[in-house]
């Protein structure tokens, strides 16, 4: 009998095996990491430098547009706190491909990986591509956004 942490979850029981080709997975890890390497962190710069454009203090009388841009900055920190993160965590996912093909690169073709080492290989807490740090963006409303900081009635 296979041990259960050999068997696949209790609701894909049904569905049979997953296949996987050794060779693909260095490949398609590989690949990954070469694509967050070259095409996804060198832009990172240019979007930090468009994300950090100076927008003017507004006019605290205007309260709507005060609320606006209040808003509007706690979401361009989030997106850019997503954007940095996808590096990562691409880089993260691309890694434990690469430690799955290499633990069954010379196992046999009937081998099935457990369960346990794909989690032990995703919750390994090496990272993938580091990122540059996330950009400081300035807070139009407040005391950092320029010249003179609005005040909200």
């Amino acid at each position: 009998m296979i041990p259960e942490e050999g068997r696949p979850a209790p609701w894909l029981r049904d569905y049979g095996g997953i296949e996987a080709d050794i060779r693909q997975l260095r490949e398609f890890a590989d690949k990954l990491q070469a694509e967050v390497e070259r095409n996804y962190a060198p832009h990172l710069p240019y979007i930090a430098d468009d994300m950090k454009a100076q927008i003017p203090n507004p006019a605290d009388a205007f309260v709507e547009l005060v609320q606006f841009l209040q808003a509007h900055h706690e979401t361009q920190k989030a997106a850019a706190a997503m954007v940095w993160s996808v590096g990562g965590a691409t880089g993260h996912l691309a890694n434990a491909a690469g430690r799955i093909a290499t633990a069954y690169a010379d196992a046999d073709a009937f081998s099935s990986a457990r369960v346990s080492d794909v989690e032990r290989a995703l919750a390994h807490p090496e990272a993938g591509t580091p990122t540059r740090g996330l950009p400081t963006l300035a807070d139009p409303t407040g005391p950092d956004g320029g010249p003179t900081r609005a005040v909200l009635p």
